[in-house]
């Protein structure tokens, strides 16, 4: 997905990500449509489930609930405002 192709929330989130991760690669993907009837689903066009890839040398040496933690941090009140659901990736460089 490509900045032109996101909506508001998921440039935030690629934003706060790319700050607190410096990733080296990021892929954000809205699944939402996907959701349709499903508990937090916001309507047409409203943003709610994500998938995320992400590799970051700040994830090397750490588990994988310590990592999604880090992803969890850097999105911050986005997780309890916007973001229903949050599936992801999380990759050290070389994995």
């Amino acid at each position: 997905m490509n900045a032109s192709d996101m909506g508001p929330v998921a440039r935030e989130m690629t934003a706060r990500l790319q700050s607190a991760l410096a990733p080296t690669r990021l892929t954000l993907r809205d699944d939402s449509e996907q959701h349709r009837g499903h508990g937090g689903y916001r309507g047409e066009g409203g943003e709610s489930h994500f998938f995320l890839s992400v590799e970051s040398a700040a994830f090397a040496g750490l588990n994988r609930v310590a990592r999604q933690r880090l992803v969890y941090k850097a999105l911050g009140d986005l997780m309890h405002q916007q973001v229903h659901a949050l599936a992801m990736e999380t990759k050290a460089p070389g994995e």
